[in-house]
């Protein structure tokens, strides 16, 4: 019988064609939700769903240095959040209370009313003490985070063009954690704060012709004033922290503009990027690091002790604390005005006082030349081309012994930040100690510098530490026991990542 002139037709919804007699193909279309119909909606003006395809297949390199600055961004979120609770409890006043908390040793002791609330805060406030030290672990970690991922932009030479704005953007950052770090660190009015803030204090005073009235302006009047701590608390938790979150997002999108610089080695080029994708390799590493920071941060809040005040006592301006030590990326400041040689200099009639120079000068002239290395260093190997590959710090002697260099030199100023201790501690002469760092700051750069040099050159010259596959050929067994080397290997037998063309800037 001939089928010839029939018509299949179907009904709307239905299926035409090999699966049409499935319960699949016979179930009706589902129909669309409110919450749908707006997503279809809001994508068609905005195009969300092409922006969000684009971004899950950006191209993120695998080398885990990269994760660096990354674990600075996941410390300022735990920054953010514990911040945030400590600041229900804690009280920005200098106005002068008895203190009859849980704390025995201090019951009766006369002491302002901030220093009161860090006591409640560490004995009273449920969870209070572990989110103290987290919070300050969390600082401590934020800004060591940042040196060591600048550390890796300098001495790879990923500050080249066309990311010169990145590298300015990444020392403001560096600049904005360090000064909110000491805004914090003065808040509790303990006798270790106290101390800081008078040693900041002469150091503002000490700046030429407008000293006096800068530090009269910020104190309030004469030291200790009577709003620092208010003051503080403001720049503390609003204005420092909004510049930071600014920074950090356009840090984040200028690298997301101009995409990643990336290790050299096989098959790349200045136009490529070879990594995994955002989503989900990337993301699932990125989720991981962010967990394991969190994790570390509230190890060391709940195990380790740091800047216990109720051992230091509240702040009183005829005392100071013995064997203080301010947090680590103040304590080169510290030590380079223990070092500084005994001098003045008169200038227009007026005296330069000696805290100007190191409290001053020192970090002035050390974030200038910060901010101008990227141009600095193209204006002297006159190299002005744009750069997506990076340096292996071997292949450019100069810069990486500049740069270790200059490590050593503010090393050497940490560590003379606490010739006090190390002198009691090894039973020394604190002049012989301060005589000691001072030749040391002569020295140790430029020996520590030539050894880093001759090292790259050496290294550079015998090519002896390729970055994807080894320099030897494959080591194999033989069936007498030995062993015996097999040529060279074609590759590393990994598979080949992602990768990303057409790199921007």
């Amino acid at each position: 019988m001939s089928d010839a002139g029939n018509e299949s037709v179907a009904e709307p919804g239905a299926a035409i064609g090999p699966d049409a007699g499935s319960p699949a193909a016979t179930r009706p279309a589902r129909r669309q939700s409110w919450i749908d119909r707006l997503a279809q909606w809001g994508d068609d003006r905005l195009g969300i769903s092409r922006f969000t395809q684009t971004a899950l297949d950006k191209i993120f390199p695998d080398h885990w240095s990269f994760m660096l600055g990354e674990v600075a961004l996941y410390c300022f979120v735990v920054l953010v959040l514990t911040g945030s609770y400590l600041t229900f409890f804690f009280s920005p006043s200098e106005s002068n209370v008895v203190y009859h908390g849980s704390y025995r040793p201090l019951q009766g002791v006369q002491m302002s009313d901030a220093y009161r609330s860090v006591m409640d805060i560490s004995f009273k406030v449920r969870a209070g003490l572990v989110m103290r030290q987290i919070h300050h672990w969390a600082a401590v970690v934020f800004v060591a985070a940042i040196v060591v991922h600048m550390c890796r932009i300098f001495f790879t030479g990923a500050f080249r063009r066309p990311r010169e704005l990145n590298w300015i953007i990444g020392v403001t950052l560096l600049l904005l954690a360090i000064g909110n770090g000491f805004t914090g660190y003065s808040l509790p009015d303990d006798l270790l704060s106290g101390t800081g803030l008078r040693i900041a204090y002469s150091v503002v005073l000490s700046i030429p012709f407008v000293g006096s009235w800068f530090g009269f302006l910020f104190f309030g009047g004469r030291f200790p004033g009577t709003a620092i701590i208010q003051r503080l608390f403001v720049i503390h938790v609003l204005f420092v922290p909004a510049l930071i979150a600014i920074t950090l997002s356009a840090h984040l999108a200028v690298v997301w503009h101009q995409k990643h610089t990336d290790f050299p080695g096989p098959g790349k080029t200045e136009d490529t990027i070879h990594g995994s994708r955002l989503w989900p390799q990337y993301a699932a590493k990125s989720i991981g690091l962010f967990c394991f920071v969190i994790a570390v941060l509230a190890a060391l809040g709940g195990l380790a002790q740091i800047n216990p005040i109720w051992l230091y006592g509240p702040y009183r301006p005829a005392a100071a604390s013995a064997a203080s030590q301010p947090d680590w990326y103040v304590g080169w400041l510290e030590g380079a005005l223990r070092v500084m040689p005994n001098f003045e200099i008169r200038l227009f009639h007026h005296t330069i006082a000696n805290p100007f120079f190191p409290g001053v000068l020192l970090p002035g002239i050390t974030f200038l030349l910060l901010y101008a290395w990227p141009f600095l260093e193209q204006r002297f190997t006159r190299d002005r081309a744009g750069h997506n590959l990076l340096d292996r710090p071997r292949d450019r002697p100069m810069r990486t012994a500049f740069g270790v260099a200059t490590l050593s030199f503010y090393l050497v100023l940490f560590l003379a930040g606490g010739d006090d201790v190390l002198a009691s501690t090894f039973g020394l002469s604190l002049q012989a100690m301060i005589h000691t760092f001072q030749a040391s700051l002569l020295i140790v750069p430029v020996v520590n510098g030539y050894v880093a040099w001759r090292v790259c050159k050496e290294l550079s010259r015998q090519r002896a530490h390729p970055i994807q596959r080894p320099v030897a050929g494959v080591v194999t067994r033989t069936v007498t026991g030995g062993y015996e080397v097999v040529g060279e290997p074609e590759g590393d037998g990994r598979t080949e990542p992602a990768l990303e063309t057409g790199s921007e800037g």
